[in-house]
């Protein structure tokens, strides 16, 4: 007997208090009657980078694999990057001169574990979840207790020493 896989809908978004600046993420986790909401502030990073990061940690929260996943996002950069299968090619080349390849390398292998939709969302459209997961990212971006993004600081010392 086959058990039919979870059905999972995640809306995700990302802040930056300046880009770069402190920034979070938000997400809200919706299957069945389950329901969880995430975040996470930075003391320094970019409003791209929480995005994305906001879409990496939904998918690892996730505990059975081979979900179907449909993720809302109002960020084009992550969603396109995704659906049109340009993350895909930047691999092949090993994310040479693209930002965030530590996240989207992170991202390509939690992504597999799943059959993942991503769907673009306006932000600030009034989605009752989009608007959620925006004040979740805006206040943990405001919070005392940030953490380090320590993929940006490497990305940023290394686009400062880079003579190419």
């Amino acid at each position: 007997m086959n058990i039919p896989s979870p059905k999972v809908t995640i809306y995700t978004d990302g802040s930056a208090q300046g880009n770069p600046g402190p920034g979070g993420y938000g997400i809200v986790l919706i299957s069945g009657k389950h329901r969880k909401e995430l975040s996470q502030g930075y003391k320094l990073t970019t409003n791209n980078r929480m995005e994305l990061l906001a879409v990496i940690v939904a998918l690892e929260a996730l505990k059975i694999p081979g979900s179907d996943v449909t993720i809302y996002s109002d960020s084009k950069y992550v969603v396109d990057a995704v659906e049109k299968g340009w993350v895909f090619e930047w691999a092949k080349k090993n994310f040479k001169k693209k930002k965030n390849a530590d996240l989207w390398r992170r991202f390509l292998n939690i992504y597999p574990k799943h059959r993942v939709k991503l769907v673009w969302i306006k932000g600030h459209a009034h989605h009752p979840e989009n608007e959620l997961c925006d004040r979740l990212a805006v206040q943990a971006a405001l919070s005392p207790n940030l953490l380090i993004d320590e993929g940006y600081l490497h990305e940023k010392s290394n686009d400062e020493t880079d003579t190419e």
